[in-house]
């Protein structure tokens, strides 16, 4: 009951009741009033303590939006929470704005609150604080956090590592970026140092861009997000427990690795799985994550899990252990099975592929020539693209919609190693590389790309024509677009995160191919970026090269994928140029494509002793006025149709001409112009977008296109 509705019940007795009647509940107000104000006087007092992003610079509703008034809503009538946020003020007793010496910092002493949340460090990136004073952070937070301890001995204090700073900060490359990480491992330190919890305010902020119209201060949604993630940290409440998106029925986890459960559940909830007759147990951290280790196991199921808090239980079934994979890519990786050649066939035999298990990660809004309503634009920028999962049996049904690659690579994998096979598949048309590269990576390595990625030259005219056709309802000017750097790491990947996988199968690069040496500085980037997020150095790293098509670009962009194999260490090539289709990029023929992966996997990865790749270039000679060029994973060189074609051979002048090719020894072949070019100094082959060059091996595994000089290798 609230003051204004006693208040009229009090008018109302006033009305009704006699005068010795009144008086003994006139006694009965005045002690409930005065148990009220008790309460009032005994709320719990919370205490936000930062700079601008607290106070709520750049709010419109300031007084609404803030995020310690959105707290206090979300913490309720028990609570009663201060904003002592002051625009500007630095951690750094030195720096040019010290917090300590802001009226706000003394109220809120005065205020000696229960809770104490601070959020400082952000102005002490300016180069007037951190490059002079950064010796001091520590001492300088150690002291400020036991400032608050000495008003009140029994505050309950916690420390926030900083909100996002983004690249279109005006000194992110001078400082900022760098002297913002350095400040979050001495936030951590404090940390550690004080037994203080520790509130993550980058991570949920981190992948939202759109919420940041100056770089730096969050809208009234960001604001939001702090206050969800604050109020998770002093409450404890997560949402009871769950577990990572991988973890459905129907399961295949990776054989001789540790088994590893993981979710969340409310902090210090102690978590108990029971997992094939064995038993473990751990309790949810401060920030609500938890996983249990089992001993590796090899390959075998069904196995059943069940995983409980308290009263919470949840059961797995259908678990199995063996290989796991994931497929990723553009339009190539995602076409389904129902659009391929083999697709009839395919569909009939699903039910008879019982190893064969399978995780669809499928797009809930094409990239299609179309513009998104405002509410798919806002989904988009809450990263609800994707459908995730879950786990699925191989049936007609659940592989109708599946990549036809990822199905036929699986189906090479389960043929020959006979045990479970896990594929991942989470391909999206039209996506570029630097959209699966993850935004720390690129923040750090090749920050220009993130900066207004629409309007730049960095991506591709027909993938940003694109966006923009997509994006055109949308009202926020910094909205999100899964060609754009890092999102598809953000909405594709992070489901993955603490998933072990065996490797990786890549089909992408049509949307990079207008600018090879740009590929070649984002590739590595993806293998880096992958690798650090899964935790595996060496993981493998198989990749497609592009196939066939009109398209100008094609010859040089398909070499630069074959010489980034050869330098990449753990990073293999599958060559697909003759199975392409000279006027559709999205050519049917994918069952050579996941059988050719099946076997450089099953070579390279598992030890087979298979030829799993076509001819390589290994050495140039001058011979007779010709080159003499010699091939590996070449016993029987031979080739399709009638003649040997596709080769072109320059002289000094770099010009190239058609030359004659002949097969010799098995495992050479001589080339010549005639007096066309009497001397050639370089030699390339299938050097055209659409090309029919047709050297294959004794398998009938085809050469790469490639260009090389005499004596090169």
């Amino acid at each position: 009951m609230y003051l204004y509705d006693i208040i009229r019940w009090w008018r109302w007795c006033l009305d009704c009741l006699d005068k010795s009647i009144m008086k003994r509940l006139t006694l009965l107000l005045m002690m409930f009033l005065m148990v009220l104000m008790a309460f009032a006087d005994g709320r719990i007092k919370v205490a936000c303590v930062g700079n601008s992003v607290t106070w709520g610079y750049g709010l419109t509703n300031r007084d609404a939006d803030c995020y310690p008034v959105q707290l206090q809503r979300m913490l309720g009538d028990k609570y009663d929470v201060r904003n002592f946020g002051h625009s500007g003020s630095t951690l750094l007793r030195h720096g040019h704005r010290p917090y300590i010496d802001q009226k706000e910092y003394k109220e809120a002493l005065a205020f000696k609150a229960d809770r104490v949340i601070i959020h400082l460090g952000l102005n002490d990136t300016d180069p007037r604080n951190w490059s002079e004073y950064a010796e001091e952070f520590n001492a300088n937070y150690i002291e400020l956090v036991n400032s608050f301890r000495k008003v009140n001995p029994k505050a309950q204090i916690w420390v926030c590592l900083m909100s996002p700073i983004f690249e279109r900060h005006p000194r992110f490359e001078s400082g900022t970026r760098d002297w913002h990480s350095l400040i979050q491992q001495h936030i951590k330190q404090v940390a550690t140092a004080e037994n203080l919890p520790l509130i993550d305010l980058y991570t949920p902020l981190h992948n939202r861009p759109d919420l940041f119209a100056d770089a730096l201060h969050p809208n009234a949604e960001g604001a939001k997000i702090i206050a969800e993630t604050v109020y998770k940290s002093m409450t404890g409440n997560y949402g009871g427990l769950s577990l990572a998106p991988l973890y459905t029925d129907g399961m295949v986890m990776q054989r001789n690795e540790p088994i590893i459960f993981r979710g969340s559940a409310n902090a210090k909830t102690v978590v108990k799985v029971s997992f094939d007759g064995q038993n473990q147990s751990t309790t949810a951290a401060d920030d609500g994550t938890w996983s249990v280790n089992f001993p590796a196991r090899k390959a075998g199921g069904p196995y059943k899990a069940i995983v409980a808090a308290g009263k919470e239980r949840l059961t797995l079934k259908d678990i199995y252990v063996g290989e796991v994979w994931l497929c990723s890519g553009q339009s190539n990786m995602e076409l389904p099975i129902s659009a391929v050649q083999s697709g009839k066939q395919d569909l009939a035999e699903a039910g008879s592929q019982p190893l064969i298990h399978l995780f669809n990660m499928s797009t809930r809004y094409p990239t299609n020539a179309v513009s998104w309503s405002e509410a798919v634009c806002d989904s988009v920028n809450r990263h609800q693209l994707m459908r995730v999962g879950p786990w699925r049996n191989c049936s007609a049904e659940s592989l109708s919609g599946f990549s036809a690659v990822a199905y036929h690579f699986a189906k090479g994998l389960a043929d020959s190693l006979q045990v479970p096979i896990g594929v991942i598949c989470n391909a999206v048309g039209g996506t570029t590389t630097e959209s699966w590269i993850d935004r720390s990576t690129l923040e750090k390595d090749f920050p220009a790309i993130l900066r207004d990625w629409y309007h730049g030259d960095f991506g591709m005219k027909w993938a940003r024509e694109r966006a923009l056709q997509n994006i055109a309802n949308s009202k926020n000017p910094l909205q999100q677009h899964p060609y754009a750097p890092a999102y598809m790491f953000e909405t594709a990947m992070t489901p993955l995160l603490g998933y072990t996988l065996k490797g990786i199968v890549w089909y992408q690069g049509e949307s990079n191919a207008h600018n090879i040496e740009l590929h070649e500085r984002l590739f590595p980037l993806l293998e880096k970026s992958w690798r650090n997020f899964f935790q595996q150095k060496k993981m493998p790293f198989y990749f497609v090269q592009l196939s066939s098509l009109n398209r100008r670009s094609w010859p040089r962009f398909r070499d630069s994928q074959r010489r980034m194999a050869l330098g990449l260490e753990h990073t293999w090539m599958t060559v697909t140029s003759d199975l392409g289709d000279s006027l559709d990029v999205h050519y049917t023929n994918k069952k050579p494509v996941g059988e050719r992966l099946a076997m450089q996997v099953l070579h390279h990865s598992y030890g087979h002793d298979i030829v799993s790749e076509g001819p390589v270039i290994e050495r140039v000679e001058s011979v007779d006025g010709g080159l003499l060029l010699t091939f590996s994973n070449a016993k029987e060189l031979h080739f399709t149709g009638n003649r040997l074609i596709g080769f072109e051979l320059a002289g000094a002048d770099g010009i190239y001409h058609e030359a004659q090719a002949t097969i010799e020894n098995g495992y050479q072949v001589r080339v010549s112009c005639g007096s066309v070019v009497a001397h050639p100094v370089s030699v390339r082959y299938g050097w055209q977008p659409f090309t029919r060059a047709n050297l294959v091996n004794e398998k009938g595994l085809p050469c790469s296109t490639f260009e090389t000089a005499e004596r090169r290798f």
